[in-house]
């Protein structure tokens, strides 16, 4: 009797579990995959994450040390990314432009920046404008005298660099988070920010 029952329950056991493994389930989306040595290995695109360290945040010692420098990068911040969004689509639309057309183009854009922000930055502060020149340097990975040269020529980066450097700025000082203590304090403020910290 007991040999009966196990032979069975054997066979129930092997028939239960001999179907699925040849079987193919379908749930009617295409999924897309690799094959290596005969198994097929699904392809799944994730969203890029960005792994930073938390020694890269900002503690609350420092955000109470940093308040003027934290409140002038969360003003500069969304102009720097303006800045490089308009630059963006202004090189495309210049890339295969004439010589002239180009001019133009860059003209009506630089106009067309200053009718949007010009009353908003007239208002800042000598700290705020330095910010604001590292923050774009940032985004775009240009100095503002580079941008300046690539656009308006030399001879005008030249003049907006002398003028600068009346009221204190320099249009050649580069970003250099990893070298220079300030763009580093600057860097760590940005993140912070961008993850909701600050």
């Amino acid at each position: 009797m007991k040999r009966l029952f196990f032979a069975t329950l054997i066979v129930l056991l092997a028939s239960a579990v001999s179907p699925a493994q040849g079987q193919v389930v379908m749930d009617r989306k295409v999924r897309f995959g690799i094959i290596v040595e005969g198994d097929t290995i699904p392809y799944y695109r994730l969203k890029e994450i960005r792994v930073i360290e938390s020694a890269s945040l900002l503690s609350e010692t420092e955000i109470r040390k940093n308040q003027k420098l934290i409140r002038n990068v969360k003003k500069m911040l969304p102009y720097a990314k303006i800045g490089k969004q308009r630059l963006d689509v202004l090189e495309k639309e210049i890339a295969d432009l004439p010589k002239r057309e180009r001019r133009a183009a860059i003209r009506a854009a630089e106009k067309n920046l200053l009718a949007d922000f010009s009353d908003e930055l007239k208002d800042c502060t000598i700290s705020q404008g330095k910010v604001l020149l590292k923050l774009i340097d940032r985004e775009t990975g240009r100095t503002s005298y580079v941008l300046v040269d690539e656009l308006r020529g030399k001879l005008r980066a030249g003049f907006y660099q002398a003028f600068a450097r009346l009221f204190g700025y320099n249009l050649k000082a580069a970003y250099d988070p990893r070298n220079n203590e300030d763009d580093n304090l600057i860097e760590r403020i940005v993140l912070s920010v961008e993850h909701g910290r600050l």
